[in-house]
């Protein structure tokens, strides 16, 4: 008997994913729970097992395409024979042929079967027209974005499953300067009719003749782009730098490193580091709060998130309730976030609902970053690398190992004052290291 393998829904407000890599082939024997495919969505990447043993008979979407959650993407038969079957007879597939079928890069969703999502399950009357008609046709994360950015969606058209508005589409619409132009629309319409139609508004990539290789982005790559847009266009980002001196924590992390080992953690930097920011931030509320429109919502729970370096781009899964835990847990935690983010193997709702994150460019060298804000949050720190050097100790020479962190954050709310207090705690907490908070 023939088993449907479906698009699984990997969060409420997902409503499609595409497929990565499949890991097995057609005629692959695949046991209960095994890998079977990868699937890129909004949230995470994830390999999804196949739901029974047997054998592949079918597959229905391509590496590449995107199609809705619950769309069959694959058949698995019991049976060798089955395999044969379904072979042999070809024009029973439900997929286009390839003839016909669009570039992998450009498949629109709309070419797979609709079916209806969470997302839609409110949805108007197709016969209805206006803000509410259009409303359905957007992801909550679209319609907070058009929020922030003042845009109305029925001025976008949207290229997702029914017209939906997807949040690709929103952010075309705002780099384009579409939002701006409806708020100043009449100087935009004069600036535009004395600028000639024809103007580019910047030079070619590269030209004709030019010894260059293209490369699409990956799905990863694509979802980094826009968040990191999205980014950019919101926060009017400030940074603040300071110097800490890491020679305390170093010196417990020597002496208690075997015994965390012994508990099953690896005590790292980091995990002091962690514990230092999760102290300030309940001293320090504004840093673990977001802006919702003229209000600020400040954020009870504390769910730091801990950016995990991959080799095809960055991810950041989030320690929830992260105040609730001693050095041994947020050691326990972080290591076990990282090496299940490094194996495709998170739940989306652990990379969601972070208020506050956490980025470590100095395990590659660097002397410190400015990293850009995960939005909705309002600030993020940015850890340089470690290392020796000669600093003034009561007016002596001395070598200690010395660290630079970034705060990067959210002017529209973060003053460069409560940054600097911020900053200053850290940094005082983090030189002072009391055993006693281990």
């Amino acid at each position: 008997m023939s088993t449907n393998v479906v698009m699984p829904q990997m969060g409420e407000s997902i409503a499609e994913g595409t497929i990565v890599r499949w890991i097995k082939k057609v005629g692959d024997d695949v046991d209960r729970d095994e890998p079977l495919f990868e699937i890129s969505t909004d949230k995470v990447d994830a390999e999804i097992p196949s739901p029974v043993a047997g054998r592949l008979a079918e597959i229905r979407v391509r590496e590449g395409e995107t199609v809705p959650v619950n769309s069959v993407v694959a058949v698995i038969g019991g049976a060798a024979e089955e395999v044969a079957q379904s072979a042999a007879a070809p024009a029973a597939a439900p997929q286009p042929s390839p003839a016909a079928a669009p570039p992998i890069a450009n498949t629109p969703a709309a070419t797979a079967p609709a079916v209806k999502t969470e997302v839609e399950e409110d949805a108007e009357p197709e016969a209805e027209t206006g803000e509410d008609a259009h409303r359905q046709k957007s992801s909550p994360l679209v319609r907070r974005i058009a929020r922030e950015h003042n845009v109305d969606i029925t001025k976008i058209h949207g290229t997702g499953i029914n017209g939906r508005v997807t949040k690709q589409d929103i952010l075309n619409f705002i780099e384009s300067g579409g939002a701006e132009a409806e708020a100043f629309a009449p100087a935009v319409q004069k600036e535009a009719k004395a600028a000639p139609a024809s103007a580019p508004l910047a030079g070619p990539v590269y030209r004709p003749g030019e010894s260059v290789q293209v490369v699409p982005m990956s799905v990863m790559r694509r979802k980094i782009a826009e968040h990191m847009v999205l980014s950019a266009h919101t926060s009017p980002h400030v940074y603040s730098v300071y110097e800490i001196n890491f020679a305390r924590v170093s010196a417990l992390r020597d002496r208690k490193k075997v015994e965390f080992e012994a508990a099953g953690a690896k005590l790292t930097i980091t995990a002091f580091i962690a514990k230092v920011i999760v102290d300030a931030l309940r001293q320090f509320p504004i840093v673990n709060a977001s802006i919702d429109g003229n209000n600020i919502v400040y954020k009870k729970d504390i769910n730091l998130g801990i950016a995990v370096a991959l080799d095809n781009g960055l991810i950041v899964p989030v320690i929830r309730n992260a105040d609730e835990r001693n050095l041994l847990g947020l050691s326990r935690a972080i290591g076990d976030l990282a090496a299940r983010a490094r194996a495709k193997k998170l739940n989306p709702e652990e990379v969601q609902g972070g208020t506050f994150t956490i980025t470590n460019p100095g395990v590659f060298g660097a002397l410190y970053g400015l990293p850009l804000i995960n939005q909705p949050q309002v600030a993020i720190l940015g850890v340089g690398v470690i290392e020796k050097r000669p600093i003034v100790i009561d007016d002596a020479i001395a070598i200690r190992p010395m660290c630079h962190l970034t705060l990067g954050y959210d002017h529209r709310l973060i003053d460069g004052a409560d940054a600097g207090r911020f900053l200053a705690f850290v940094k005082e907490r983090l030189e002072g290291f009391d055993e006693a908070w281990l």
